[in-house]
């Protein structure tokens, strides 16, 4: 796994566990990177993704809901739904250099280790509605 996907497996870990709690994102995000072989910056990447899918969330949910109408966000599995929130953040915030396919193609990889056998297959339909609803980079 590249030290990449580490970071955003311990976001979405971390994105995972917040859905669950009322603590400071900064202290869970914490949590999921130490023991962590990762670089400063890769570990930087990780609090930022968390950071800016905390602060942007209402924005995210409501195009999770747009690309997946007949899926209300709280029916969407937290594994399947936290891979989508990082993606879209990624895709839509992330003042980075990351492609959109890389953001997809890695958020498809995440669901596929983490979620159900069709998670990658619905992760992949509704950034692919999203794609199609909204200039990103």
């Amino acid at each position: 796994m590249t030290p990449r996907r580490k970071a955003r497996l311990a976001a979405v870990q971390a994105l995972f566990e917040l859905d669950f709690q009322q603590r400071p994102p900064e202290e869970v995000a914490e949590e999921r990177l130490a023991g962590l072989n990762l670089t400063e910056a890769n570990r930087e990447f990780a609090r930022q993704l968390v950071q800016g899918v905390v602060h942007h969330r209402e924005e995210i949910d409501a195009r999770i809901g747009e690309a997946a109408p007949q899926w209300p966000i709280e029916q969407i599995a937290h594994v399947d739904k936290n891979v989508l929130r990082l993606a879209i953040y990624e895709l839509m915030f992330e003042d980075s250099s990351v492609p959109a396919k890389v953001a997809i193609t890695e958020a498809i990889e995440l669901a596929r280790l983490l979620g159900s056998g069709a998670s990658s297959k619905f992760v992949n339909g509704v950034l692919g509605a999203v794609m199609a609803t909204k200039e990103v980079k």
